[in-house]
């Protein structure tokens, strides 16, 4: 089986007002391991934030990573598939990182989000190449967890 991404990164931040082992945990959590990268930076309006990110070049990885989204979002996905994937073979999705604190994965509507990208492995390199891989991809995740 071919790889679905090149690469795929997952990226959170951690804002001074939020409790930082939270926002790492529900990280954690999502991407399945506690070893990821972390910066510290400054936001926009001067406090330091933390930023998380990890990047997966597994397959194995990237399949857990899509289950725990469970079957209802990924159905949502490949509805929206034409505007999630861009020209340039690139899938983008933003969880809501408030919702994912307590354990449930949606699409956010609103900044405070945790943030999947990934370039989709297709040839040749074209969106509709890259939807109908990602589509397949999508649709076996699902059915392994309806088994």
């Amino acid at each position: 089986m071919q790889a679905t991404f090149h690469w795929l990164r997952i990226e959170t931040f951690c804002y001074a007002t939020e409790k930082e082992d939270l926002v790492a945990q529900t990280f954690t959590d999502l991407v399945g391991t506690d070893e990821y990268q972390t910066e510290i930076s400054e936001s926009e309006h001067g406090n330091q934030m933390l930023i998380l990110q990890q990047m997966v070049t597994k397959q194995k990885e990237m399949d857990a990573l899509f289950a725990r989204l469970g079957a209802d979002l990924l159905q949502k996905y490949i509805e929206d598939l034409e505007n999630r994937i861009d020209d340039d073979c690139v899938f983008y999705t933003r969880l809501d990182k408030q919702k994912a604190v307590c354990g449930q994965y949606s699409v956010a509507h609103h900044g405070d989000v945790i943030s999947i990208t990934g370039k989709v492995a297709s040839n040749p390199a074209k969106k509709e190449v890259a939807i109908r891989n990602m589509t397949q991809f999508l649709e076996k995740v699902i059915q392994n967890l309806q088994q």
